[in-house]
């Protein structure tokens, strides 16, 4: 895949970013390696490749699921206001 300058004023337009004719030859050159990089990886063979989600072995972090309530509303509500039977009182803003 390569591209052209019309391609890489197109992108820039798209991108709201002002080029000059000078500056988009340049970024031409400049696309069509980084396109030839990313092409040279396709002929990498991965297919015995686990896909990860990091380069380090880590195992995720995870909390058990439990439905739990709390157990201490008052200490919820203990710096609210105002409340009443351990619910936050406001304001009463639509009539």
């Amino acid at each position: 895949m390569s591209v052209d300058i019309d391609t890489v004023k197109r992108v820039a337009h798209l991108a709201r970013i002002k080029v000059t004719d000078e500056e988009a030859g340049k970024m031409t050159g400049e696309l069509n390696t980084i396109l030839a990089f990313v092409e040279q990886l396709d002929e990498v063979d991965v297919s015995g490749v686990e896909p990860m989600t990091s380069v380090v072995k880590q195992d995720m972090k995870k909390r058990a699921d439990v439905v739990d309530d709390g157990g201490y509303p008052d200490r919820v509500v203990a710096n609210a206001p105002a409340s009443e039977d351990d619910f936050f009182m406001v304001p009463k803003v639509v009539e």
